[in-house]
């Protein structure tokens, strides 16, 4: 089967897969407080999600991420955890992975690891519990202390992603990076994206990646490494703990010309890039035929349409979304 290669010669091998909109948390950066979620008519059956998995795979994706909104509030989601790991058993994908909230890591960590789960990403951007109350409008900072604890009893990396804000965390990044080294986790700092509308400016809040770096190298020593995880991330060593840091800059630097990534939602909607509107809608092939032949077909057509980049732009003129969904629906 051919693999998958867009316009631009990029091979696409790494899938992300938003399972559910829904999440437990309303971190006030990625969604409205008052949501309104999908009908779960709407959504893909677990079923129809490994089916569909199962057939990127088969066309060359060798990383696979499972995302939300919080993919662990999904019910029954480690079936599709169960039934995606006999990939990693053939060798046909080489890495299954999530990002979480970490507020259910406490239930779930064993049976992730169970499910050849090595690594996962969870999303934390502050260590001040006052904070995280606020900023995820009703999260328990509590509960995802100890879902990380049991991530690390259960034997799974972990990497912290933190989005930087300005006013609200930027002025213990540093805390949290030593708190990282400590803990032996990694960390990756992002952006704040302009997806989705929200009730205040995004000029406000949008803090560039340039200068946290700036400041950061004021307390620790940053060694630029090339190291490539698949992701958009730059990379850096922090001399002083050891650990790696992660630098995810989709406004001060676009991480488009390696991008290799589709998102795929969880009503079957094909994103070839995070930030435009282009999609192909894939649940409509899926369920119209038993084989796979009309899904590869709309697949093959969609990645041929793959754009060179997205562009977005965060200043005072420009406060408001450069696409409308929210994201909680396009996946992570």
């Amino acid at each position: 089967m051919a693999n998958m290669i867009d316009p631009f010669g990029r091979h696409v091998t790494y899938l992300r897969v938003s399972v559910t909109d829904r999440c437990d948390f309303r971190c006030s950066y990625c969604m409205s407080e008052d949501m309104t979620f999908l009908p779960k008519k709407d959504l893909l059956s677990l079923e129809e999600l490994d089916r569909l998995c199962s057939t990127f795979i088969r066309k060359g994706v060798k990383k696979l991420r499972l995302t939300g909104g919080e993919p662990l509030v999904r019910r029954d989601i480690m079936t599709l955890f169960r039934d995606l790991s006999r990939h990693l058993d053939t060798g046909d994908l080489e890495e299954l992975t999530l990002t979480t909230n970490g507020s259910q890591l406490s239930r779930f960590a064993d049976d992730l690891a169970r499910y050849g789960v090595k690594r996962i990403n969870v999303s934390l951007d502050t260590l001040d519990a006052e904070e995280f109350r606020k900023l995820t409008r009703r999260g328990d900072f509590n509960q995802v202390m100890a879902g990380l604890e049991a991530a690390k009893k259960a034997g799974l990396q972990i990497k912290i992603n933190a989005v930087a804000l300005r006013g609200i965390n930027d002025y213990a990044i540093a805390d949290m990076l030593r708190w990282c080294g400590n803990e032996g986790f990694g960390m990756t700092l992002i952006e704040t994206m302009p997806m989705g509308e929200m009730d205040f400016h995004r000029g406000d809040q949008y803090l560039p990646l340039s200068e946290v770096r700036s400041r950061l190298e004021q307390e620790f020593t940053l060694n630029d490494i090339p190291l490539r995880t698949g992701g958009p991330a730059r990379y850096v060593e922090v001399e002083e703990t050891g650990q790696k840091l992660g630098f995810i800059t989709p406004l001060t630097h676009n991480f488009c010309e390696g991008c290799n990534r589709v998102r795929i939602t969880c009503t079957g909607t094909l994103y070839m890039c995070l930030g435009q509107d282009d999609a192909a809608d894939l649940r409509e092939p899926l369920r119209a035929s038993e084989g796979d032949d009309l899904l590869e077909n709309v697949i093959d057509e969609a990645i041929g349409r793959k754009p060179k980049g997205h562009d977005f732009i965060i200043d005072r003129e420009h406060g408001g979304p450069a696409v409308m969904r929210h994201m909680s629906v396009t996946g992570g």
